[in-house]
């Protein structure tokens, strides 16, 4: 009987450096990506890659904060975070959404290891400086790498929920894209996988949209500010812009639902688009 493994071809002949590298996928897209997804990211572990992912899972919260007739809203983006607040966060990301992953990688034949920030004092942060305005919100001020690094030793990819531990022992509901930049900062990865459900940034060019190959983070805001990148994809660039920190010089934001796209990205194949820190 052929394996999801065998019959994943895309992968077979191609060649990419053996290291570590972070994906962020938000947990939209999570719920959409497609088997082949997670065969991909099985194929690369048997393959050598080491993938370190982290997640996000918005739209699960929201639903579940209304199943439970708990309101909340949004400050510039951030969701405001009372602890009880925190508690669904906490039981959505670190829980359903965590476990979930884990679940459908290794039905594809790999191997993870769910944990969240609070595991071990993965993810250390402290209150982001708006605090008053949005809660129990934090910035990330470490990340235990040993930890990750041991869990990728015993060859397991990890699968991480942004929940932070403060040094006092509170908890922190930590945007994904800001804890994915951390990690991948820590971990010294030069570039960084954001998974969406775009093909990348796309200009209008001759009535036509395509699909930006490179774009810096000035440039990002210069079409911002011109309209040419408007509605939902501004949050998206934007999240992208957040995880460029550190030694992470580059983000590559690609459709998750691209055949064997993570290989392709690795193997580097010019698809999405990257920003890069500077021209």
């Amino acid at each position: 009987m052929e394996t999801a493994l065998e019959g994943n071809e895309l992968l077979v002949n191609q060649k990419w450096e053996k290291g570590t590298f972070v994906m962020k996928c938000g947990g939209s897209t999570l719920e959409e990506l497609p088997d082949s997804f997670y065969s991909d990211l099985a194929k690369l572990q048997v393959e050598g890659v080491q993938p370190v992912i982290v997640h996000g899972g918005g739209p699960a919260i929201s639903d579940n904060l209304n199943k439970l007739g708990i309101e909340t809203h949004f400050v510039n983006g951030l969701r405001y975070t009372s602890e009880e607040v925190l508690d669904v966060v906490e039981m959505v990301l670190a829980g359903s959404i965590n476990k979930k992953v884990v679940r459908r990688i290794a039905q594809s034949g790999g191997k993870a290891l769910g944990m969240s920030g609070v595991d071990g004092g993965l993810i250390i942060a402290k209150p982001v400086q708006a605090a008053a305005e949005v809660g129990l919100v934090g910035d990330v001020t470490d990340v235990n790498a040993e930890l990750i690094e041991g869990v990728l030793k015993l060859g397991y990819m990890p699968v991480i929920a942004p929940i932070g531990v403060g040094t006092e022992g509170s908890r922190y509901n930590i945007n994904a894209d800001t804890a994915a930049g951390a990690v991948a900062s820590v971990l010294g990865v030069h570039q960084m996988i954001v998974v969406t459900d775009v093909p990348g940034i796309l200009k209008n060019t001759g009535g036509e949209k395509r699909v930006l190959e490179t774009v810096t983070v000035q440039q990002i805001e210069d079409m911002i500010l011109t309209g040419e990148i408007y509605g939902g994809m501004i949050p998206k660039v934007r999240a992208a812009i957040a995880c460029i920190q550190g030694k992470v010089d580059e983000v590559i934001i690609v459709d998750g639902s691209e055949p064997g796209i993570l290989g392709r990205v690795l193997s580097g194949e010019k698809i999405g688009t990257r920003i890069v820190r500077m021209g």
